[in-house]
């Protein structure tokens, strides 16, 4: 019988999208690259390898410093040797939404408890740049558009995985929970989708008050 993490591991390996691309945007697909699906094969197999039922949690695509290198949602190549123990060889660089996400996840009770509990993904499992930076998938609305078929085989896919379909949580209460808030309502992948404030933002713009939003996470990911 398959394992979580060999269904994740499959999707991973045939991600491909096939679409006329807006100009001067680029995908990122980091599956492509051999030592990047080793270690999201040491990832995955070290924290999936059941068929524990797990609620989704959305993110918008990819980004250039985390799971654009190591193809672990919103885990930079220092978490993912100092919080995951998978040691790499990337070049040890944080990410902000890394460091939020981690905070989270040892709040919530640790690596374990929280990825048995939870499968962190994106609207788009693929990420974009644009003269070599990235680039969100709604800044861009022809882009937006034309993903659309992509990002709803890719829902798919990842629900049977043995995805929840009672509650979502959403990475980003404005643009990305307008975009898959709408797309949820066409579709009905889920019966409710949370909105949580985006990790980059708390980072950024909010680092103060990072407790109380750590605190909000906490209690939305308990409901």
């Amino acid at each position: 019988m398959k394992t979580f993490a060999d269904h994740i591991l499959s999707f991973f390996k045939n991600l491909e999208l096939n679409i006329d691309l807006p100009h001067e945007i680029e995908v990122m697909n980091p599956f492509k690259d051999k030592l990047t699906m080793q270690i999201c094969t040491q990832f995955y197999k070290k924290y999936y390898d059941d068929n524990n039922r797990r609620r989704m949690i959305i993110g918008i695509n990819p980004g250039r410093f985390g799971a654009g290198v190591t193809g672990v949602p919103f885990t930079d190549p220092i978490r993912l040797k100092k919080e995951c123990g998978i040691d790499n060889h990337f070049q040890q660089k944080q990410e902000l939404s890394s460091l939020f996400v981690y905070d989270v996840i040892h709040a919530y009770g640790g690596v374990k408890k929280f990825y048995d509990d939870f499968y962190i993904t994106a609207v788009s499992p693929l990420g974009f740049t644009k003269h070599g930076k990235n680039l969100n998938y709604y800044d861009d609305k022809d882009l937006q558009n034309n993903i659309t078929e992509f990002v709803v085989n890719c829902m798919n896919k990842q629900i049977d995985f043995g995805i929840g379909r009672e509650i979502a949580f959403c990475l980003g209460d404005g643009k990305n929970y307008k975009y898959l808030s709408k797309l949820n309502e066409e579709k009905k992948f889920f019966d409710k989708i949370i909105p949580l404030s985006h990790p980059r933002f708390i980072m950024q713009y909010k680092l103060k008050k990072k407790e109380e939003y750590i605190q909000t996470y906490l209690q939305k990911l308990n409901s």
